[in-house]
C-alpha cells in the first residue's frame, strides 16, 4: 500500500486498528514510534545495482494500556514527517515486534489495516538458473553441487 492509499483509508475509519497475519490484532494501545524513509542502496546476486525506498512505520505496545491512537491523530503524525522528512509517495513496510523484529507490507480490508507477510526472494534468477515457478523437486548430490563459484548462480 503507498502511503497515499494509506492516507486515503485512513480518512475512513474511524478506529485505527491493525491486524496480523494469523488474525490476532495489534493491542489497540499501541504507539507508532518511529515514521520514516528507509532507503536500501544495493547489489544483487546477479551482480545488479538497485535502489529501494520505503515509508516505515514502527508499532510498538507498551504497558500504557489507556494509550490509544485514533485516526485524526496518525494524520496529524504523518503530516509532521511529511514536512519534516519529506516523506514520498512509496510503498509502507511496518515494523512489528513479534519474536523478532518482523517487517510486514500493509492491506486494507475497508475496515482494518492488515499486516501482510513479506518473503525473500531472488532478484537475479536468470543468472541464477532458478526457473520462474519453483516447483520443489528432489534433486541428487551431482545437481546440488552443479551450481559452482564461478558460474554466475548465486
Amino acid at each position: 500500500m503507498l502511503l497515499s492509499e494509506f492516507l486515503f483509508a485512513l480518512n475512513q475509519v474511524s478506529e485505527f486498528r491493525f491486524q496480523q497475519p494469523n488474525n490476532d490484532f495489534v493491542p489497540p494501545h499501541f504507539h507508532i514510534t518511529e515514521v520514516g524513509m528507509v532507503h536500501k542502496h544495493f547489489i544483487d546476486c546477479g551482480g545488479k545495482e538497485r535502489k529501494e525506498s520505503v515509508v516505515n512505520f514502527q508499532l510498538w505496545s507498551s504497558d500504557d494500556i489507556q494509550h490509544r491512537l485514533n485516526p485524526q491523530k496518525v494524520l496529524q503524525i504523518i503530516h509532521l514527517s511529511q514536512q519534516r522528512i519529506s516523506l514520498s509517495d512509496e510503498q509502507i513496510e511496518i515494523e512489528y515486534q513479534g519474536e523478532t523484529i518482523g517487517k510486514y507490507g500493509l492491506g486494507f480490508d475497508g475496515t482494518n489495516f492488515q499486516l501482510i507477510n513479506k518473503e525473500t526472494y531472488c532478484l537475479a534468477k536468470d543468472n541464477c538458473g532458478i526457473p520462474e515457478s519453483n516447483p520443489k523437486t528432489v534433486t541428487t548430490t551431482k545437481e546440488k553441487n552443479s551450481c559452482a563459484p564461478a558460474s554466475g548462480c548465486c
